[in-house]
C-alpha cells in the first residue's frame, strides 16, 4: 500500500505513509465485543482518519487528488475486509481472549510500522530519505485520541498500541519539593506510620515502558533494613524499576518514605533535601507566631466571653499540632542535621570551603555527589541508588561503602561494581527474563557462584528429563500397538503424562568486545616531560608531570575527583596544551579516546548506524552493523534511536565508534561506567588482548586489577607511580580518612 500512496503523493513523509498503513492494518483485526456491533467498525473509522491524514499531508490537494486518495483508501479497506473472510458490513465480531499481552509486530499480517514505532527504530536510516513532515498535528492528535478511546472500550486488552512518535508531549514540570511531598505525604501523630511494618511485598506486578514489558507477574519483596544489590544485563529495565518505585507507580504503602538519587545541590541544598524537616521547621515557626498572637489577644479578654473560649480552642489545636511537629523533629534528630550533612559532604570529597559554594558552580560529577549526599542525609525508609559509584572516585566510593554498611533502613542499589556490591549488599536480586530471582544473604561473589550452579543444575535436569522423555516415547511408539507389550506401553504413557514440564534453560548471554589489530610503531610513542598546566595562570592544577606510554603499557590513574586525572588524559591526546613542558607523539600515532561523558558526543536522535555513517563515512550499513555487533549491539538495536538505549548500550556504541579509528593507544576515562558485569569482563579481556597501549582513569577496582600493570596516583598537583596495587591504595585512603576524622556513618 505504501507504494500506492507514494505513486499518488510522491513527496509524502515516509513516517506518515507507514503510520497510515499500520493504522489500517491494525484496525482490520481490531474487533472486540458486541457493544461495537451496532457502531462503525474500527476499519471504517480508521479509513476516515487515514483519509484525513493523507489529505492533510498532501498540502492543499485539488478535487482530483482528493478523489484519488479516497479511492485508494476504499480499495484497501475492501481488500482487508475480503482477506478476513467477509465484507466489512456483514462480518461478525470475533472476540479473542489472550493469556498475555502481545505486540502488534508479532502478528504476521500486520505492517512492521508498529514494531518500528514501539522499538524506536530510526526510520530515516530505513528509508534513506529525509523529508520535512507536512502532517497536520491537530488532525494527528485527533486520530490518536480516537485510537486511545477505542482501546479503552475494549473488553480484552489484545495488543499494546503505542501513540505515534510524531507526537512528543512535554513532561509536566515539578519542583523537587513538590515531587517529594507528592511521593512522600507528611504524616503526623497516629498516622505517622510508627509501629507499622516497613517490609515491602508486592505480588503479581507488571512493569512496562514504551510498549516493552520489563517484569511480568512477578513478586517484589524487600525486608526492612536489608541492603539489596539489583543486578542484570544492560537493557533489562533495572533503572525503569527504580523509577517506578520512586514515583509509587507500584503500590508501596505511603507510610514508607522513598528517595531516589537525583542531581542537584550543596550544604544548604543537602539540608533542604530533607523536605519534611524544612517543611516542619517552617510550620513550627508559623505556629509559634500564631500562638503569640492568640496569647496577646487572649490577655485582654474576660475568661467567660465567647471570643475567649474560641481563642482557647484555637490555642489548644495549635498546641497539639506543635507537639506533633516537635515529636517528629525529635524523631528525625533535627538538631544534629547540620553536622551530619557536613560530615556526609566531607566524606564525599567536599572541603569545608566547597560546602559553601552555590550549586550552579559545580560540574555534573560533583552534582551527582550532591544528589547522593541529599539521599544519605534524608535517610528515607527505602533508599534507591542507580549506579552511585559511576561519578565517584576511589576515596568517595570507599566512604560510601562504609556509610551504607551502617545504614539503618532499606537500600536498593543498581550497580555493576563487584567490589562495591561485595562490601555493601546483604542480598542480591537478579533481574532477567521479565522476572526477579532472590539470593538472600548473598554478596555479589556468592550470588555469582550460586547463579552459575543453579544454571548448571537446571540445564542438567532439563537434559536428563528430555532424554528420559525421548526414551519413554521411543518405547511407546514401538510397542503401543503390540498386544504383548500394550500394558507396558500404557504404563509408560501415564508416566510420561505425570512428568513435570521443565522450562528449557535460558540461552547463554555472552558478549565479546574486539579492538582491531595494531600497526607496529617504533618508540617513543607518546611522552609527557615536565608538564605543568593550569586553566588560569594563577591557578596551577598539575606540576612537573612525567609520563611515558608505549604500545605495551597498561597504566591505571587513580585519585580524588578534581585532582586533574581527566586533564592528564586531555593533555596527552592534545585536547589541551601545557602551560610549560613538552608533549611529544609519534608522527603516525592514532589515539582512541573514550570520554567519561561519551553520551554528549552521541546524537541521540539518530540510530547507531546512522550516527556512524555520518561521523565515519565510507562504509556500508552492513559493515557498521558488523562493527556494532563486535561490541554486543546486535539485531535491530543498531537501528533504534540511541535515545531509547540504556546507558550500557550507549557505551558499547561509543566503543564501536572508537574502534573504527584503528587506534595504537587507547585512552579511557571511566570506561566501565554503565556496563553490565558481562560487558565489563568482555572489555577487560579485549583490553588484555589489545596489541597497543592502554591508559585509563577508572574507579572500578576489578577493572584496574584485571587490566593495569602499573598504578599512578594523581593528587596534590602531581602524578606519581604508586608502589602497590589498588587494594594497597584503598587501605592508604581508609587510613588517611581515619586520621582526618571523617565520620563514616551515623
Amino acid at each position: 500500500m505504501e507504494t500506492d500512496i507514494r505513486s499518488i503523493l510522491p513527496n509524502i513523509d515516509p513516517v506518515v505513509s507507514e503510520y497510515s498503513v499500520g493504522y489500517l492494518t491494525h484496525a482490520s483485526t481490531a474487533w472486540t465485543g458486541e457493544e461495537e456491533a451496532q457502531a462503525l467498525s474500527p476499519l471504517t473509522e480508521a479509513a476516515e482518519t487515514v483519509t484525513e491524514i493523507l489529505l492533510s499531508a498532501s498540502g492543499d490537494p485539488d478535487a482530483a487528488l482528493q478523489d484519488k486518495v479516497r479511492l485508494l483508501v476504499e480499495k484497501w479497506v475492501d481488500k482487508y475486509a475480503q482477506a478476513n473472510g467477509a465484507s466489512e458490513e456483514r462480518r461478525a465480531p470475533a472476540i479473542r481472549r489472550l493469556d498475555q499481552t502481545i505486540q502488534v509486530s508479532a502478528q504476521r499480517n500486520m505492517s512492521s510500522t508498529l514494531a518500528v514505532a514501539t522499538g524506536g527504530v530510526d526510520l530515516e536510516s530505513a528509508n534513506a530519505r529525509k523529508v520535512e513532515s507536512k502532517v497536520d498535528r491537530k488532525k494527528l492528535e485527533k486520530a490518536e485520541r480516537k485510537i486511545a478511546a477505542k482501546q479503552s472500550k475494549k473488553q480484552f486488552k489484545t495488543v499494546e498500541y503505542e501513540a505515534s512518535r510524531l507526537l512528543n508531549q512535554p513532561e509536566s514540570t515539578q519542583s523537587y519539593e513538590e515531587f517529594y511531598m507528592a511521593v512522600n505525604p507528611l504524616q503526623l501523630g497516629s498516622s505517622s506510620g510508627q509501629g507499622k511494618t516497613k517490609d515491602i511485598k508486592l505480588d503479581n506486578i507488571d512493569v512496562s515502558i514504551g510498549g516493552q514489558r520489563i517484569l511480568t507477574d512477578t513478586t517484589f519483596t524487600l525486608a526492612y533494613g536489608h541492603r539489596y544489590g539489583l543486578v542484570g544485563n544492560n537493557g533489562v529495565g533495572k533503572s525503569t524499576l527504580l523509577r517506578a518505585l520512586s514515583r509509587r507507580d507500584l503500590a508501596i504503602p505511603t507510610h514508607i518514605s522513598i528517595l531516589h538519587v537525583e542531581q542537584e545541590a550543596t550544604l544548604q541544598a543537602v539540608l533542604d533535601a530533607d523536605v519534611w524537616r524544612k517543611y516542619l521547621i517552617k510550620e513550627q515557626a508559623e505556629i509559634t507566631e500564631k500562638l503569640a498572637a492568640i496569647e496577646a489577644q487572649r490577655s485582654s479578654m474576660a475568661d467567660t466571653s465567647a471570643d475567649a473560649a474560641r481563642l482557647d480552642r484555637d490555642r489548644e489545636a495549635q498546641d497539639n499540632r506543635l507537639g506533633d511537629i516537635q515529636a517528629k523533629l525529635a524523631e528525625m534528630e533535627s538538631d544534629k542535621a547540620e553536622s551530619r550533612a557536613a560530615s556526609i559532604l566531607a566524606g564525599l570529597g567536599f572541603s569545608a570551603e566547597r560546602q559553601q559554594y552555590a550549586t550552579k558552580t559545580f560540574s555534573g560529577g560533583w552534582r551527582m555527589r550532591l544528589a547522593l549526599a541529599r539521599a544519605l542525609f534524608c535517610e528515607p525508609d527505602l533508599l534507591l541508588l542507580d549506579e552511585p559509584s559511576n561519578m565517584l572516585d576511589v576515596p568517595s566510593i570507599t566512604f560510601l561503602s562504609n556509610y551504607l554498611q551502617g545504614y539503618p533502613s532499606t537500600v536498593l542499589v543498581v550497580s555493576h561494581d563487584r567490589a562495591f556490591l561485595n562490601e555493601v549488599a546483604t542480598d542480591i536480586i537478579h533481574q532477567h527474563s521479565q522476572r526477579l530471582d532472590y539470593y538472600r544473604g548473598a554478596n555479589f561473589e556468592s550470588f555469582y557462584a550460586t547463579k552459575e550452579e543453579r544454571k548448571k543444575t537446571a540445564k542438567r535436569e532439563y537434559e536428563n528429563q528430555m532424554a528420559q522423555r525421548a526414551h519413554l516415547q521411543a518405547f511407546i511408539d514401538k510397542f503401543r500397538y503390540n498386544a504383548a507389550k500394550s500394558s507396558e506401553a500404557q504404563s509408560r504413557i501415564k508416566k510420561l503424562e505425570r512428568m513435570p514440564v521443565l522450562e528449557p534453560p535460558e540461552a547463554e548471554y555472552s558478549v565479546k568486545f574486539k579492538f582491531p589489530d595494531v600497526e607496529k610503531l617504533s618508540p617513543p610513542i607518546v611522552q609527557m616531560s615536565e608538564v605543568t598546566f593550569g586553566y588560569a595562570k594563577d591557578k596551577i592544577l598539575l606540576r612537573d608531570v612525567d609520563l611515558d606510554v608505549q604500545l605495551d603499557s597498561r597504566i591505571g590513574i587513580v585519585g580524588p575527583n578534581g585532582a586533574g586525572k581527566t586533564t592528564v588524559l586531555k593533555l596527552l591526546i592534545g585536547k589541551l596544551s601545557p602551560t610549560q613542558g613538552l608533549i611529544s607523539q609519534h608522527p603516525r600515532l592514532r589515539i582512541g579516546f573514550f570520554a567519561q561523558h561519551h553520551v554528549d558526543a552521541l546524537d541521540l536522535s539518530l540510530s547507531a548506524v546512522s550516527f556512524m555513517a555520518r561521523e565515519y563515512p565510507g562504509r556500508t550499513d552492513e559493515e557498521y552493523r558488523r562493527q556494532l555487533g563486535a561490541f554486543g549491539i546486535t539485531g535491530t538495536t543498531g537501528l533504534q534511536k540511541m535515545a531509547v538505549l540504556s546507558g550500557g548500550q550507549k557505551s558499547r556504541v561509543a566503543f564501536a565508534c572508537l574502534a573504527l579509528t584503528s587506534p595504537h593507544i587507547l585512552v579511557l576515562d571511566e570506561p566501565s561506567n554503565h556496563l553490565d558485569i558481562e560487558a565489563m569482563d568482555a572489555l577487560a579481556d579485549a583490553l588484555n588482548e589489545f596489541q597497543g597501549g592502554v591508559l585509563m582513569v577508572s574507579h572500578d577496582v576489578t577493572m584496574l586489577q584485571t587490566v593495569c600493570t602499573s598504578l599512578w596516583v594523581c593528587d596534590g598537583g602531581t602524578v606519581e607511580k604508586f608502589p602497590g596495587d589498588v587494594q594497597a591504595y584503598k587501605r592508604r585512603i581508609a587510613a588517611q580518612a581515619d586520621a582526618a576524622g571523617v565520620v563514616k556513618a551515623h
